[in-house]
């Protein structure tokens, strides 16, 4: 094998499949990205068993061929060369790797032992990128972390027709985004539970495709796979075992107060007040006229307070929220203003973005944080 690729290019697709190389391989192919020069194209793949990840772009190739090279070498390699044509030949058992003065020689790995990755599912249908990027973005923010709990660590989709629903949650805040996307057939209905992690970072790699398809493997099929896929690159992940709790009953439908607060100065009002406390330790938030008033710390700890301006419609109230959680929300709804909504004090609050003060609340993501105790 030998192939002639711009190194900006190789770099863009290394970048791709290096996300599904293995940390903790059970074999030693697992460690390695698999090179395929063929007809003015190299086309590179790696798998962790979990997910795998191809991606394809236009080369020179004086001589097609297969290998198997370590994924991570690789990878620091071709981002450490300069911005000239790389030269990858296969010379015995080595792979030579050149470009202008820069001559590296790479061992190779035994390509029989790599399994073969898995076909694509049935794709659904498309949507923008930068769309969904986005709105896996926002969901994302509510995700678990805890692997014990591993269905709370997923982002549940569900598809029906035209419309996608995300949703995910940690037990104490809840996003749900809703958009549009452009079927691939009529009455198209799927439910999947993809890992955070993996959707998070494959929609953080797509920085140069317009549209992507969104493919889910069916529920009778013994893979249970999704895929994501553009014109050059794909990704399929195994589907996380275990349900997604209900959540919609937890959404509530009508408010006893609403409040409208411009996000930026909010923000910063939020992180000086918190600064007395460990970012875990609950944030007071006392709502009185057209007037917030947060507080935190208290006895003989270091204490901060700051009264900040809103708009008000409804009963006055106090109620407590975790910082970090609170903030999340804040740089979650992604507008210049946010609406927050109580139905009881005691009960969660709804976050939703607004253009403009006066304008109507964006409904397409919601962002539900429920309260803690106050206990100074």
């Amino acid at each position: 094998m030998k192939v002639t690729i711009d190194q900006t290019k190789l770099v863009d697709v290394i970048n791709w499949v290096s996300r599904s190389l293995s940390s903790r391989p059970i074999q030693t192919a697992l460690l390695g990205i698999v090179l395929e020069a063929d007809q003015n194209r190299i086309y590179l793949s790696s798998t962790d068993h979990e997910t795998a990840s191809k991606a394809n772009t236009e080369a020179e190739v004086t001589t097609p061929g297969k290998v198997l090279v370590p994924g991570k070498l690789l990878s620091d390699i071709a981002r450490s060369l300069p911005n000239k044509p790389v030269t990858i030949q296969l010379d015995g058992t080595r792979v030579l790797v050149n470009a202008g003065t820069a001559k590296f020689t790479l061992p190779i790995l035994p390509i029989n032992e790599y399994p073969n990755l898995p076909d694509m599912p049935e794709v659904l249908g498309s949507l923008d990128t930068e769309t969904f990027n986005h709105a896996v973005s926002q969901v994302a923010t509510a995700a678990g972390k805890d692997e014990s709990l591993l269905s709370l660590t997923g982002i549940h989709v569900e598809v029906k027709g035209e419309n996608i629903t995300m949703a995910a949650t940690d037990r104490y805040r809840l996003a749900v985004r809703e958009l549009t996307f452009n079927p691939a057939r009529p009455n198209t209905e799927a439910v999947a539970l993809i890992r955070s992690r993996t959707l998070l970072e494959t929609t953080k790699a797509l920085t140069n495709a317009k549209n992507i398809n969104i493919a889910l493997a069916p529920t009778t099929s013994n893979d249970r796979l999704a895929g994501f896929q553009t014109e050059t690159k794909t990704t399929t992940t195994r589907l996380l075992d275990g349900t997604f709790p209900p959540y919609r009953h937890l959404i509530p439908q009508e408010s006893l107060t609403t409040t409208v607060i411009e996000v930026a100065p909010f923000l910063e009002a939020v992180r000086r007040v918190a600064l007395v406390t460990d970012k875990t330790i609950p944030l007071k938030l006392t709502f009185a006229g057209n007037t917030v008033t947060l507080e935190a710390g208290g006895g003989d700890e270091a204490q901060a307070n700051e009264v900040f301006e809103i708009q008000k419609t409804g009963e006055d109230l106090s109620i407590a929220f975790n910082p970090n959680y609170l903030l999340d929300g804040l740089h979650a709804i992604s507008a210049p203003y946010a609406q927050i909504s109580f139905n009881t004090a005691g009960k969660a609050a709804i976050l939703m973005g607004k253009k403009e003060a006066n304008s109507t609340a964006i409904e397409n993501f919601r962002y539900l944080l429920m309260p803690t105790k106050f206990a100074y």
